[in-house]
């Protein structure tokens, strides 16, 4: 749930002197590293605003006016190596292609995993070649989803579709919804955290809710539970943006960590009881499910060539399913004011 990472903002403000000109010339002679067909693929896409007013590509700039954009990062000579490393493809055509994750694949080489990746793998199902110039065609990420985070992602296969895609996720309209087991038993039945997202400054890695709400990134997570456990509890997760780590902080700010998040307080025992018997229980259903347990299930998008809406669904992966048989089978067997209690 990365894609704040994924896209630059570009804010260009026209000098008093300017000679009137068209908007994409002016663009493509005020962005030296940007080409001027990803520039008209922007305006295309509705991507470009002069003020409030999103303009097409013969709008003729003036003194004082200001253009917004966003677009997605461009691909940069970074070497990547193909691996033939399997994949679990659930749609492909020549614009898009859907790939179920499974969890514990980092999604794109960084420090620490420089091989063995999501990119990796679609390098070598897609034919890319280390030597590629930029006018092959390969895959571009559009968002991501952490490494011990299963299910769904959609890749672009072209600059056409990237831009497309990009600007459904920079306007929240792509329908991703994931499934959760957090600890607790969560009070009301549907709900949402509005709560902007900032790096914790003590560690790196982890991100917490912004002390400042006049700081961080906005991050919008509606949820709502879809089965009760006692002590624990699953939820749909509806993600209206897509900040890193946002389901994992959200639901650990409330008082709910997902279940067996390492990072975010998860992988203690947060609810139950004191005798050693429900202690074993927990040693066995962190050993059943060893990550956190999120899993990205549903994934809607527009077609960026035919327009038509698609929409993909993800069965749960064996180590969440096992999870929750095991909590239905200790649930039903616990008297039913310990269930409500959830202490």
């Amino acid at each position: 749930m990365e894609e704040d990472l994924l896209f630059e903002h570009f804010r260009l403000c026209v000098d008093p002197g300017q000679e009137p000109m068209r908007v994409d010339k002016y663009m493509s002679t005020h962005l030296e590293k940007t080409s001027r067909n990803r520039i008209q693929l922007a305006i295309k896409d509705g991507n470009v605003k002069v003020g409030e007013k999103t303009v097409k590509a013969n709008y003729v700039v003036r003194p004082g006016d200001v253009i917004r954009f966003v677009m997605p990062y461009e691909r940069r000579g970074v070497e990547v190596l193909p691996q033939d490393i399997p994949l679990d493809i659930v749609y492909e055509d020549d614009d898009v292609l859907v790939v179920d994750k499974p969890a514990g694949m980092v999604v794109h080489p960084g420090h620490g995993h420089y091989d063995s990746t999501l990119v990796n793998a679609l390098a070598f199902h897609l034919g890319v070649t280390p030597d590629m110039d930029e006018e092959g065609r390969g895959g571009f990420l559009v968002h991501r989803i952490d490494k011990d985070t299963s299910g769904l992602l959609v890749i672009s296969r072209n600059d056409e579709a990237q831009m497309c895609l990009a600007k459904q996720f920079y306007e929240h309209s792509i329908d991703r919804r994931y499934q959760a087991v957090v600890w607790g038993d969560v009070k009301e039945n549907e709900g949402t955290v509005d709560a902007p997202l900032e790096r914790d400054p003590s560690e790196r890695t982890r991100y917490r809710v912004a002390k400042d709400p006049g700081d961080g990134k906005r991050a919008v997570t509606h949820y709502r539970v879809l089965e009760r456990f006692g002590f624990v509890t699953l939820l749909e997760c509806r993600l209206e943006t897509g900040r890193t780590h946002q389901i994992r902080v959200h639901m650990s700010s409330i008082g709910h960590p997902l279940f067996n998040d390492v990072k975010y307080g998860g992988a203690e025992i947060r609810k139950g009881t004191i005798y050693a018997r429900y202690r074993q229980f927990i040693r066995n259903c962190f050993e059943l499910c060893p990550r956190q347990a999120l899993h990205a299930k549903t994934l809607g998008f527009e077609h960026p060539r035919t327009r038509k809406w698609m929409q993909f669904d993800s069965a749960l992966p064996a180590d969440m399913d096992a999870l929750l048989d095991k909590w239905r089978r200790y649930a039903s067997n616990m008297p039913e004011e310990r269930i409500s209690d959830g202490e």
